[in-house]
């Protein structure tokens, strides 16, 4: 059971949530506990949220390439709750495949045919285990593929928000609301 009160919705008129709502809603279908939890600080929320949809909207990431990234660097992280909103946005949202997302849980970037994504993947791994290892080479691979500065930016940043996202429900132990097949597939619970 989540460590602070799942916020009910109804209890906040605010038009800038309301519109976060919006989209997370056309993305996964409904709105997930999380943003619920997240209710509780109700004017970082929208902040936070707004950072992240500029993240996903405005970068030289494709929206695919993010959920990806996002998908890796949440299984990475131990953080089932993450790994099922990311897999279920590139499953609901983006209608990519269920059994190739399935691949990506349990095998990686080992199933990713894109060159440029599996660049992109492994820059973000290393990232998120250890930035401080970070090299002229990870940035140049990046760069060969295609992105600019703000490219490498976005993707820095990127992995940064999911880990913010990670820490949150590993911590709150925010109520699962995902399809269990998330969960099972990725950490085998």
């Amino acid at each position: 059971m989540a460590r602070v009160e799942i916020v009910n919705p109804a209890k906040i008129s605010d038009p800038s949530i309301d519109a976060i709502f919006d989209w997370v809603a056309k993305m996964e279908g409904s709105v997930p506990n999380h943003f619920l939890i997240e209710l509780n600080f109700p004017e970082y929320f929208v902040a936070k949220l707004g950072s992240t949809k500029v993240l996903w909207e405005f970068g030289e990431l494709t929206i695919e390439e993010i959920q990806h990234i996002g998908i890796l660097v949440s299984k990475a992280n131990g953080c089932p709750y993450c790994t099922a909103a990311f897999c279920t946005i590139l499953n609901h949202g983006l209608k990519i495949d269920l059994d190739y997302i399935k691949e990506v849980i349990t095998k990686g970037i080992d199933v990713v045919d894109s060159d440029r994504l599996k660049v992109i993947l492994e820059y973000a791994l290393k990232v998120n285990l250890s930035p401080k290892d970070i090299e002229d080479s990870d940035i140049e691979s990046l760069k060969s593929v295609g992105l600019t500065d703000k490219g490498v930016v976005q993707l820095t940043h990127l992995v940064s928000d999911f880990a913010s996202y990670n820490r949150l429900n590993l911590a709150l132990d925010t109520d699962y609301d995902y399809f269990e097949i998330w969960k099972s597939i990725a950490f085998g619970f």
